[in-house]
């Protein structure tokens, strides 16, 4: 994930031409880089994290995937261990940091781009002091890029402990009593849920839908499958079906996929309306009723923004006009582990992989010389 915005680039020391700059590491990246490997193109990975995989392992503690093993691995190489299991979080950053290693993947960690511009032939990546110009720029630095939180947040009282489900770890981290989590999605479900067992909480929204059935094993081996299959092959831009229901979901919640409202309920989790405000230092509700709470979890999504951008020539709305992850506006730049890029599962795994694997083809068709020249010595991808 790459957030640093654009700074000054007087003090970069050196430059490399590469063909290809894939900019993040996570499983989107990581597959575009195996599959220009086996075209033995010129590339590098750039990514601001400490590691491979560093995205997973920031999420909260018990964090577990949607996706059972069998559809978690990578091109080449498949996610160890049980199929029909749900990997941890850092199960699967394990694996993503030795999928890195195993195919000798030039990946550059800690290396924040901080400005991205394109003089009118090629691009030129800065990340510090070091700068790469490419041919292509691939932008795979994944949904969870900026926290979002509702502007109101700051007027709640300094004692009241405020966090955003990406700081979110485990309830250690919380106050001594209620907790008020804000936004019924998926991640606001499991952790409401984690939390009621050391907490009073309550849970603010609501849900749009949940899955008609039971996650699990029994769903991983029969369910599943389908759902996957109508993600990739059915509910894409190239089907009339696709092209109807892809806007709609685009602005749809996403059901809760692990947690039910039964759960919830159970476990004693007060569901409430959802959060218009702050008022004498209470949250306000959407029906007038004021929470005296101790610690507030804003699981209120991300927002998707490349501060680093310089490049003026790029219309406003330059993402959405992209086909497969192809941007129309200029190309040689290209986006990829997004969702909605072509079908309903291009922000899963599986989805990413055949996106990525879409992408090589097409660049391998403007391909750029296979051994550029460096610029300086030292910086060799």
């Amino acid at each position: 994930m790459n957030t640093t915005p654009a700074t000054d680039t007087g003090g970069v020391v050196g430059t490399a031409a590469v063909d290809t700059v894939i900019i993040g590491a996570g499983q989107s990246g990581l597959a575009l880089g195996y599959y220009l490997a086996q075209q033995h193109r010129h590339f590098v990975i750039l990514d601001a994290g400490t590691r491979v995989g560093e995205a997973w392992r920031s999420r909260w503690d018990s964090l577990r995937l949607f996706t059972p093993a069998k559809y978690d691995g990578l091109p080449g190489r498949r996610f160890p261990g049980d199929s029909l299991a749900f990997p941890t979080k850092d199960e699967q950053a394990d694996y993503l940091e030795d999928y890195a290693s195993r195919f000798h993947l030039p990946v550059r960690p800690n290396t924040a781009v901080t400005r991205l511009s394109h003089d009118g032939e090629r691009f030129h990546v800065t990340a510090g002091t070091q700068r790469w110009t490419a041919a292509n720029v691939v932008l795979a630095t994944g949904a969870c890029q900026l926290p979002k939180m509702p502007g109101f947040a700051a007027e709640l009282p300094a004692d009241v402990v405020q966090l955003h489900s990406h700081n979110y770890t485990n309830p250690a981290q919380l106050r001594p009593g209620p907790v008020l989590v804000v936004g019924a999605g998926n991640s606001g479900a499991e952790i409401a849920l984690e939390t009621s067992r050391t907490h009073e909480t309550w849970l603010a929204g609501e849900p749009s839908s949940e899955l008609p059935f039971r996650h699990g094993r029994t769903a991983a081996r029969f369910f599943l499958p389908v759902i996957r299959f109508a993600g990739m092959y059915v509910l894409n831009t190239n089907t009339p079906v696709g092209r109807k229901v892809l806007p709609k979901m685009a602005v749809t919640a996403t059901p809760l996929i692990r947690t039910k409202l039964a759960d919830l309920g159970a476990a004693g989790v007060h569901l409430v309306p959802r959060v218009t405000g702050v008022q004498d230092g209470e949250v306000m509700l959407d029906d007038g009723q004021g929470l005296p709470v101790a610690t507030v979890i804003w699981c209120t999504g991300f927002t998707e923004a490349y501060p680093w951008l310089d490049i003026p020539a790029l219309p406003a709305n330059w993402r959405e006009q992209q086909h497969r992850g192809i941007v129309d506006a200029l190309p040689g730049l290209y986006l990829l582990g997004k969702d909605f890029i072509f079908a309903a599962a291009s922000d899963t795994l599986p989805g990413a992989c055949r996106d990525a694997k879409y992408l090589a083809k097409r660049l391998a068709d403007t391909r750029a010389p296979q051994h550029a020249a460096e610029v300086q010595s030292g910086l060799a991808a």
